[in-house]
């Protein structure tokens, strides 16, 4: 069974230049896909539509075992599909490191107890503990991008979406990134133009090229 598929997924920003077109998707446990692509193909979109941040203009997302439509159903998803943005600042928001990665668990019921353990854990498994305790908007870049992988990695998720992972890293982060990424038993969904990214993480590759998947 598919922990994420997509079905005839269609959508446009501008009615006359549909970004995705009939588009049929199906992501299995312990795949790593590569979602690969031109800038403004649309990649971005197709991993918002996942996880239902942008609901298509036709189509059908399924999820875990059923489809998805409202937000409720959504919510749910979004609990067991870690997104990681983009831009780290999108995704930290809170006054220091300890309280952005705590966030996840609190919203998912966990307890203040429960996620204070949460956060010693996943901070020292990704080698930042240092960081607990740090104001997040001074973080550099780098620190950013492992805080915010941190922040979805405490909330267990099945599936990793990944947009863009390695952007704007220096060379040690970068190495260290890809490090924790190939040891994780996630499934992935892996958008980057990162050459070395693609071959050491994925275990298959498809192309969004004018609205569909190759």
């Amino acid at each position: 069974m598919s922990l994420i598929r997509l079905e005839g997924v269609s959508h446009a920003f501008d009615d006359a230049r549909p970004l995705l077109d009939g588009v049929d998707f199906a992501l299995a446990a312990g795949e790593r896909v590569a979602l690969l692509g031109a800038n403004g193909s649309g990649k971005t979109t197709l991993l918002h539509v996942m996880v239902g941040l942008i609901r298509p203009k036709a189509g059908t997302v399924h999820a875990f075992g059923r489809e998805r439509r409202a937000e409720a159903d959504f919510v749910e998803v979004r609990a067991r599909a870690g997104l990681l943005f983009q831009d780290a600042d999108d995704q930290l928001f809170c006054p220091t490191v300890a309280e952005d990665v705590a966030f996840g668990p609190l919203n998912l019921g966990r307890s203040r107890a429960e996620a204070r353990a949460i956060v010693h854990a996943t901070l020292d498994r990704l080698g930042l503990a240092a960081l607990e305790d740090r104001v997040t908007h001074k973080l550099s870049g780098g620190q950013k991008r492992l805080v915010s992988l941190a922040a979805v990695l405490a909330m267990e998720p099945e599936v990793l979406l990944l947009d863009e992972p390695s952007n704007a890293l220096d060379e040690p982060t970068r190495a260290r990134l890809l490090d924790i990424l190939a040891g994780l038993p996630q499934a992935m969904v892996i958008v980057s133009h990162d050459r070395e990214v693609v071959e050491r993480l994925a275990t298959r590759r498809i192309t969004l090229d004018g609205g569909t998947l190759t």
